[in-house]
């Protein structure tokens, strides 16, 4: 791939991704795949004015030697400087930039009760600094190609050929045109009139329906609003959290779902494929799962805590969007999420919330913002799904017709 594009797709994420701050460190999370980019992106980030850059790489078969090696205990003791580390980040607030290019199988075998277990055991001593945060600071996840998860994507080209294609499959995505910058800027307004028109309906819930028997309904929050593109921090600081994005987001009340909604593409979760499941909802709650492949990592996710069987996230993507037209099952997340419409169990958003800005965390909870150590988005969209909004007025308002908008 050309440099001069990558220098345009570096600066994309540094300057309307994280939206570095003049005299604002940076963290960059990496795997060990293209540290000639992260070269390309501490530069940009530099340039962009951060007063400091800290780069911290990850590498899936340590991962898997640490859970296989060490204790419960262990794995899930915070250490002291660690504590330390995570104050600094409240007092501080660093810009945070995640550069995702895993393995989609890379932690098979993996002990996943054990990891399950030592995590469980961190989240308390982590959430409360977590939670100062909340809101606070920029952050972006996008995405750089890693030689496995390319070979994945194109088990037929040599791993070259397979990283370049998976590279022009990355910037097509997102939006790495001539002039990126300005791409953006006319997505997220697209995607921010999107959401007004929704807001302005007075949604009280979606029903959602599909001839793979989908039928599910989930409540609203009704001081809660739809989100997309970019954000802002509680101080005014325009981001764009993921790069790329599709999706017009919002928040359900905690308790307020019912029926049952088949999963249209795998989950790649902790480095594990979950493919083929079904998950049904009584009085909110997923009470019932089933999977052709890691049903028992599926179990796990759900009883992680006890937000984890609720769902904090409803996101509207049509499938049409780009991702989705690449014809593409990325195996990540981030992109998937993007193809189709998706669900998230676990932790909501405090920040769709109307003037969320002038309430406590705690306040946003308590008007039904579910509460987890998980996020885990699932996506359900395909060219067959329907989606209704019935209004506080009682209206029922066409939203998706055949997996596309209806306005």
């Amino acid at each position: 791939m050309k440099q001069s594009v990558l220098r345009k797709y570096a600066q994309l994420i540094a300057r309307v991704g994280a939206n570095v701050r003049k005299g604002q460190d940076v963290n960059i999370y990496a795997d060990l795949d293209q540290p000639k980019f992260v070269e390309l992106l501490v530069d940009e980030c530099y340039k962009a004015g951060a007063r400091k850059v800290w780069v911290y790489f990850d590498y899936q078969p340590l991962e898997k030697l640490h859970v296989r090696h060490q204790s419960v205990t262990t794995l899930a003791k915070v250490e002291e400087w660690q504590k330390a580390r995570l104050q600094h980040y409240v007092d501080t607030l660093p810009c945070r930039i995640y550069l995702v290019s895993e393995d989609p199988d890379g932690l098979k075998g993996i002990n996943h009760k054990k990891q399950a277990k030592a995590n469980q055991k961190a989240y308390p001593i982590i959430k409360p600094y977590r939670d100062k945060m909340e809101n606070k600071y920029q952050w972006c996840i996008a995405a750089v190609p890693g030689a496995a998860w390319a070979k994945k994507l194109f088990p037929g080209l040599r791993k070259g050929q397979a990283i370049e294609k998976l590279w022009e499959a990355i910037l097509f995505t997102s939006r790495v045109t001539e002039d990126p910058i300005a791409a953006w800027k006319a997505h997220d307004k697209d995607l921010i009139d999107r959401c007004a028109y929704l807001n302005s309906l007075g949604i009280a819930e979606l029903r959602y329906k599909g001839d793979n028997g989908t039928d599910l309904t989930v409540g609203m929050i009704p001081e809660a609003e739809f989100k997309g593109g970019g954000d802002r921090t509680l101080s005014g600081v325009f981001f764009n959290p993921n790069i790329p994005t599709e999706e017009c987001f919002i928040s359900p009340m905690r308790g307020k779902a019912e029926g049952i909604v088949y999963a249209t593409k795998p989950l790649s979760y902790n480095g594990q494929l979950i493919e083929n499941f079904s998950v049904r909802f009584e009085n909110g709650k997923a009470v019932e799962v089933k999977a052709e492949k890691n049903q028992a990592l599926l179990e796990q996710i759900i009883s992680m805590d006890e937000g984890a069987s609720y769902l904090g996230e409803c996101a509207l993507v049509p499938v049409d969007s780009p991702i989705s037209e690449s014809g593409m099952l990325f195996y990540e997340t981030l992109f998937d999420e993007n193809a189709a419409c998706h669900l998230a169990l676990g932790e909501g958003f405090a920040d769709t919330i109307k003037d969320y800005e002038n309430k406590t965390l705690e306040e946003c909870r308590k008007l039904g913002i579910n509460e987890s150590m998980e996020h885990v988005d699932f996506m359900i969209g395909y060219e067959g799904l329907d989606i209704d909004a019935v209004t506080r007025g009682g209206k029922t308002v066409p939203i998706f017709r055949k997996g596309k908008w209806a306005f």
